[in-house]
């Protein structure tokens, strides 16, 4: 019995296809962005180190450049501040008549927890205190 013969990728139509695309719509950009890239830091260099090149003036775009990207991201910090505290002013509008009810009910937990403990404790120190004076009668040390 024989096998069955697949077609190679490469044959396929679409793999064709997306092999063109990829070197279109993906190298080909790529490339010619990282060669003005060059082609602009060549001329950023030529034109800061010729012979009445201002050094300073390119130093201060150098920096515009690396400050943009900076301020964007603490813009976006701000807006995020601005919205958790917006959301805790709405979020506090609702909080506080639950959070008064749970506090209601913690000391009242509490209260009852405070005189079970008391109300089984009472028994030691009553006998400690009756022993403690009849201690303190007869003068037993």
């Amino acid at each position: 019995m024989e096998k069955a013969q697949l077609p190679s990728p490469a044959e396929h139509p679409s793999y064709r296809k997306h092999r063109r695309e990829v070197q279109t719509k993906i190298i080909a950009p790529m490339l010619i962005a990282v060669l003005l890239m060059i082609a602009v830091c060549a001329l950023i260099g030529v034109a800061t180190f010729r012979d009445n090149g201002d050094v300073e003036r390119w130093a201060a775009i150098s920096t515009i450049w690396i400050v943009i990207p900076w301020m964007f991201v603490g813009l976006i910090a701000l807006v995020l501040l601005a919205a958790m505290v917006y959301g805790m002013a709405r979020l506090l509008q609702v909080i506080p008549p639950y959070t008064g009810y749970a506090q209601k009910m913690i000391w009242r937990v509490q209260g009852y927890i405070k005189r079970g403990a008391d109300m089984i404790v009472q028994p030691v120190l009553s006998l400690d205190g009756i022993t403690a004076t009849l201690k303190r009668l007869f003068g037993a040390k």
